[in-house]
């Protein structure tokens, strides 16, 4: 996907950016290439398929939930890596504050340097384990508006670690691949108990694909407090899955 289909599919969607958010977009690749040269963040490093499966693939979380385009919500990204989804989504919707997690500080370090080249602003960066970011004692816990997370772990997994970042009345969403819909089957009982339940789910394609490769979109509504026990400490979440 080259920038200016890019800029084309989004618009198509209802997603329109500006020459200036472009020009964030093209600074952005280009400092992801020179920084993976030695720090591991990524191994799609083809500007067209950055774009499409880095930039685009971010984006799609709108189409999903479209209040993301206008409503200033304060969102919360889970494991982040080299900031997707949440700052293509801070590009293309400035009005979002955003807060960042990573355990890896290297990441850290390259997002903070990213976001200044960017010029972004309302965009928090923290070091440290998800399980620790909202665990009982934090002041992070139940505070966001809607958390997100891509490609970090399966769905009964994921929700112990993002729900309890999620405010009541706040929205999960997570980015997921083909295996969703078993994933949400394993994870029923897991988001139930962590205050959450399914809201909705969207399954697309990425465009301009030879193969297409699917995606599904999945928005757990918080609904009711996270008990006070979860998440449980570093580690227990992946190891033994909530049933």
């Amino acid at each position: 996907m080259k920038p200016e289909q890019f800029q084309a599919a989004l618009a198509q969607m209802g997603v329109n950016l500006n020459a200036d958010q472009m020009a964030q977009f093209e600074q952005y690749y280009q400092y992801l290439i020179e920084v993976n040269q030695h720090l591991n963040l990524t191994r799609i490093t083809a500007k067209e398929d950055v774009y499409l499966k880095h930039f685009y693939d971010s984006l799609m979380g709108a189409f999903a939930e479209p209040q993301l385009k206008d409503q200033p919500w304060h969102l919360c990204d889970i494991g982040a890596g080299a900031g997707f989804p949440s700052l293509p989504l801070k590009i293309a919707f400035p009005q979002l504050q955003v807060t960042i997690v990573d355990s890896l500080n290297k990441r850290i370090d390259f997002l903070r340097a990213l976001v200044a080249k960017l010029g972004l602003t309302g965009v928090e960066l923290v070091h440290g384990r998800a399980e620790e970011f909202s665990a009982k004692q934090s002041s992070y816990r139940e505070q966001f508006d809607l958390v997100t997370a891509r490609a970090v772990a399966r769905l009964s997994v994921l929700s112990e670690l993002c729900l309890p970042a999620v405010k009541v009345g706040g929205e999960f969403l997570a980015y997921k691949a083909a295996a969703a819909d078993d994933e949400l089957q394993a994870a029923q009982g897991a988001i139930q108990t962590l205050g959450g339940q399914v809201s909705s789910t969207m399954q697309l394609v990425l465009p301009t694909q030879p193969e297409p490769e699917q995606r599904n979109l999945i928005i757990i509504d918080k609904v009711a407090a996270t008990p006070q026990k979860y998440p449980r400490r570093p580690g227990l979440p992946a190891k033994k899955p909530l049933a």
